[in-house]
């Protein structure tokens, strides 16, 4: 465990994994940040959940794969399901792990990262969701969104009919929300101000009942809005 910050502010972050090294390493990174603490470290997600329920955290990184209770599981239990009560929490995976990933963001998550990301990266990943946005790596979110879009058994995927109630200007705001762009970047190519793609992206998730960015892009994929590659 690394020690603590003496800033108030810092960001608290928990790491959930199984294989001590892999956390070792990020709370090396972590822990050399001027704004960031690790306050827990767990092994599975049942410890992961009796741990939060005595140790405030705002950021968890939460394994996909782990003994006792899994990622997706645990990340439902610490999220209240993605309701806004809890931490906001970054699903570790690689790109074996298909659908379950999807599946885990329904559940509550705000986002994921790939365990062999750089640690710039990662970093990035934990500001981004901690000020209360998604955006986590775009390239990679899209590539990985875009997979797992395809793998998803039909079923399982949003009704096309979910985006009846966004106006054509909200869907083309999606559209661009699906492609990794920023607000900065939407406003720059619709040519309006960040003021107004800021309420425009608020309308979308309130109209789709998302939680965040995340959830309104695996939407636009599941609904076929956006197709791998486009």
């Amino acid at each position: 465990m690394t020690a603590p910050t003496t800033d108030p502010a810092a960001i608290r972050v928990a790491l959930v994994d199984d294989q001590q090294l892999v956390r070792a390493g990020f709370a090396m990174v972590i822990g050399s940040q001027p704004d960031m603490e690790v306050v827990l470290e767990a092994g599975d997600g049942a410890q992961a959940v009796r741990l939060l329920g005595s140790h405030r955290a705002d950021v968890v990184l939460m394994d996909v794969r782990m003994p006792t209770m899994d990622g997706l599981a645990a990340t439902a239990e610490v999220t209240g399901g993605g309701d806004g009560e809890g931490p906001r929490v970054i699903i570790l995976t690689t790109f074996d792990v298909d659908e379950y990933v999807l599946k885990a963001i329904k559940a509550g998550a705000s986002g994921f990262l790939l365990k062999d990301a750089p640690p710039e990266e990662m970093l990035a990943a934990i500001r981004t969701v901690h000020a209360g946005d998604a955006v986590i790596a775009p390239s990679s979110t899209k590539r990985l969104i875009g997979h797992l879009a395809q793998v998803l058994p039909e079923t399982e995927k949003a009704p096309p009919a979910v985006l009846d109630a966004l106006t054509d200007r909200e869907r083309e705001v999606l559209v661009l929300m699906a492609r990794g762009r920023s607000n900065t970047e939407i406003a720059g190519e619709l040519y309006v101000a960040e003021a107004t793609v800021k309420t425009h992206v608020g309308r979308v998730l309130a109209k789709l009942g998302a939680r965040d960015r995340v959830q309104a892009v695996v939407l636009a994929y599941e609904t076929g809005l956006v197709t791998p590659g486009s």
